[in-house]
């Protein structure tokens, strides 16, 4: 964020503005507001006024000074309110509610059956959030949800995702409409788990491939710090690219040939089945692995292979400081990152890889909540969102 320097001297940085400044940690008095903004002091005082008020900001601990009477330090509120956060999967869904700075307060999970419509989904998940939502819980400001495959984020609904039949078109906000009236951000599952790095590996990396390898797999991009989802909202769809090794094998997206059929979470789950185990999701898949099992650690590292080899055609073409790997599969992160660096040093470009660091999803299974809690807050806490608020609370 550069800094606010109003031209010609006006005051034209808004409370929102002060308060985003407060939020990402880059002030911590009047005097640090005044000097990013170039308000003047009766200015910046007059919009920390009304933040207070409002119950956004408050007044903390001084800090320490060099002479004279040391300044307040300002510190957001967070317990002015809370988000809620609903990470739906294929085969599960996870809710959670979150305080002003993302902090988790509950959490709950609902596990559903594979390729479940929004009718039989979303009253078990509305139906944990009103459980989580106890007595004196502060109130509510907006729910950020993740989908598999693409969203319309304007519309707030999922968009032609074959894997999710039956979710098309659907608005979703109703089905949440006993539980709060707050605002509905919606994205697709792996730019959450993109999003959530924003307080992970991309506080000092801004160029990530972020693998969601679960049930399904994804694909999140983060370019020079920034999300790219695409013109549709369809960027990062891996887990449906036609490779030579699926040819003829049917998908679940009704087409044949996709990478899914032969290194999703599902696909191993079948195989394991066909040998006689008894697998009921790729998290047992993964519990094996993870107890010594040789066969399942060997389909995971080959699903891992095959994804590397989509991804080293990505990290020729974005040259990324790091591929983050979440969801399920990457709870085995060693026998997992071990498929995916053998085909993407095989493929990729020695510049490319010279520097290439492979990583574990900070907030590991909690990686979703956490996204989807981002994307809540940096919406009803953004300079507009919290502006607004202020005309209403003074109107």
């Amino acid at each position: 964020m550069t800094e606010m320097r109003p031209p010609g001297g006006r005051d034209t940085a808004t409370a929102g503005d002060l308060f985003a400044l407060v939020r990402a940690g880059r002030a911590a008095t009047r005097a640090d507001l005044g000097r990013l903004t170039g308000l003047s002091r009766t200015a910046v005082v007059a919009r920390v006024g009304a933040l207070g008020e409002s119950g956004l900001l408050r007044v903390g601990a001084d800090l320490a000074s060099t002479g004279g009477r040391p300044p307040g330090r300002l510190e957001v509120a967070t317990d002015a309110g809370t988000v809620l956060a609903v990470a739906i999967g294929r085969s599960r869904s996870q809710v959670a509610v979150h305080d002003l700075a993302g902090a988790e307060l509950a959490a709950s999970a609902v596990d559903h059956e594979i390729g479940a419509g929004p009718d039989a989904v979303m009253p078990s998940v509305a139906d944990q959030l009103a459980g989580l939502l106890v007595p004196g819980t502060p109130p509510v400001l907006g729910i950020g949800l993740s989908l598999p495959g693409a969203v319309d984020a304007e519309r707030g609904v999922s968009v032609e995702t074959p894997v999710m039949a039956g979710w098309d078109g659907v608005p979703l906000a109703p089905y949440l409409a006993g539980v709060t009236e707050a605002p509905l951000l919606v994205a697709n599952d792996a730019d959450t788990l993109a999003r959530s790095e924003y307080l992970g590996h991309a506080a000092r990396m801004r160029d990530l491939l972020v693998v969601k390898a679960s049930t399904g797999i994804g694909l999140g991009v983060l370019a020079g710090g920034r999300i790219v989802a695409g013109a549709l909202g369809a960027a990062g769809e891996l887990g449906h690219t036609k490779v030579p090794e699926a040819s003829g094998r049917p998908c679940r997206c009704g087409d044949v040939g996709c990478l899914e059929t032969i290194a999703a979470g599902w696909a191993l789950v079948a195989r394991l089945r066909e040998s006689g185990r008894e697998v009921e999701h790729v998290r047992d898949l993964v519990a094996h692995a993870l107890a010594g099992d040789p066969e399942a650690k060997q389909l995971l590292r080959e699903s891992g292979r095959m994804v590397g080899e989509l991804l080293a055609v990505a990290i020729n073409l974005l040259n990324p400081r790091a591929v983050v790997l979440g969801g399920d599969m990457a709870a085995a992160f060693d026998v997992y990152a071990a498929g995916v660096r053998e085909a993407v040093y095989a493929r990729s470009t020695a510049l490319a890889t010279r520097e290439l660091q492979f990583l574990p999803a900070t907030y590991g299974d909690r990686a979703g909540l956490v996204g989807c809690a981002a994307l809540a807050l940096d919406e009803v806490l953004s300079p507009a969102a919290v502006d607004a608020r202020l005309r209403r609370a003074a109107g």
